[in-house]
């Protein structure tokens, strides 16, 4: 399989060589809570997130990270619990929660994008205006926080530039709240466009909207492993368990070797 990457920022020649990347191991899937607690394996601080994600205007949930295993690795798994009733969010409403919060510019135009990239694809498929779209599961508390987090944590890590393996979105049929669909499910379908991945015969949906729409936005390109001096490894796992299958999901990070 060729490497190939996206168009990306171009950095001077001094900041390349020294360039910090890291590459994400898609091989069991990607959803964004397994992408955040992959970061926190690999050295974001649990409580800085929770000091970061406190200045969003929203509340009632609480955030961990726990210790887990997945084929007998030692991984992490993020738990988000919602202790109060939530309201259908439309991309208006979602966009004046970022807007107001006290994140950082920087976070908060990347963060507007992918929302934005993730009511296109919604928009496309249901045929209606990106503002007409209900996020239903996409719009949860727990997707804004692995999205607010994600982006946060790559920066917080001095990350330049993410890769990303090709996806395995797993196999069969999920039900969604418009009704069961094959999976890849029409909106991560949508935002798969142009990213290489392969289905496997794990009959569960390994790729959630909300990883999809994560590496369309910030990955630079897809492939195999790039050139890299590996510094820290970041092992995450999902609560969902198939029997003689691990869902580990891996984060390498490290410098770019030119």
């Amino acid at each position: 399989m060729i490497f190939y990457t996206l168009p990306a920022k171009r950095y001077p020649l001094h900041k390349r060589f020294c360039m910090k990347i890291a590459y994400l191991d898609c091989s069991n899937g990607i959803s964004g809570d397994m992408f955040l607690a992959a970061l926190l394996d690999a050295g974001l601080n649990i409580n800085d997130l929770k000091r970061e994600l406190a200045k969003l205007p929203v509340s009632g949930y609480s955030v961990a990270v726990k210790k887990a295993r997945s084929g007998g690795v030692s991984t992490s798994r993020l738990v988000v619990k919602v202790n109060r009733p939530q309201y259908l969010r439309h991309l208006p409403d979602i966009r004046k929660i970022i807007s107001r919060s006290l994140l950082a510019p920087a976070v908060k135009k990347s963060a507007k994008g992918i929302f934005a990239r993730l009511a296109r694809a919604e928009a496309k498929v249901h045929g209606c205006s990106i503002n007409e779209v209900h996020f239903h599961e996409i719009g949860a508390l727990d997707t804004i926080i692995d999205i607010i987090g994600v982006v946060w944590g790559l920066q917080q890590l001095g990350i330049k530039k993410l890769f990303c393996s090709p996806v395995n979105v797993g196999s069969g049929t999920i039900k969604i709240a418009h009704g069961i669909f094959p999976v890849p499910a029409p909106a991560t379908a949508e935002l798969l466009k142009d990213i290489p991945f392969y289905q496997s015969a794990v009959k569960q949906e390994l790729a959630t909207p909300t990883g999809a729409v994560l590496i369309a936005g910030l990955s630079s390109g897809f492939g195999l492993l790039p050139k890299m001096s590996i510094e820290e490894v970041g092992q995450s796992s999902g609560s969902r368990q198939v029997p003689g299958h691990t869902n580990l999901f891996r984060l390498l990070i490290g410098k770019q070797m030119f």
